[in-house]
C-alpha cells in the first residue's frame, strides 16, 4: 500500500488512477470473499481505507483549488 506522502506527492491522474485500481480490487475481493474465505480478509479493509484516502485528498485539492479561485476574484 502507498503511504500518505507518496498519494499526496501523485498528480490527479495518477491518484484517479490508483482509486481505479483499488476500487478494482476492493470488487474483486468482495465478490471471492462471496464465494470463499479469503486468505487475508484484512486486504478489503486496506483498499476501502486507501481509496478513503484517496478521495480525501481529492477534496482537499478540489478545496484549496476553488479558495484560490475565488481569492482571485
Amino acid at each position: 500500500m502507498t503511504s500518505n506522502t507518496e498519494l499526496r506527492e501523485m498528480s490527479d491522474e495518477q491518484l484517479q488512477a490508483t482509486a481505479d485500481d483499488a476500487a478494482r480490487e476492493l470488487f474483486r475481493l468482495r465478490f471471492e470473499s462471496q464465494s470463499e474465505r479469503l486468505s487475508t480478509p484484512s486486504d478489503m479493509r486496506k483498499h476501502r481505507r486507501l481509496i478513503a484516502r484517496i478521495k480525501t485528498i481529492q477534496t482537499e485539492r478540489a478545496k484549496a483549488a476553488a479558495n484560490t479561485t475565488q481569492a482571485e476574484a
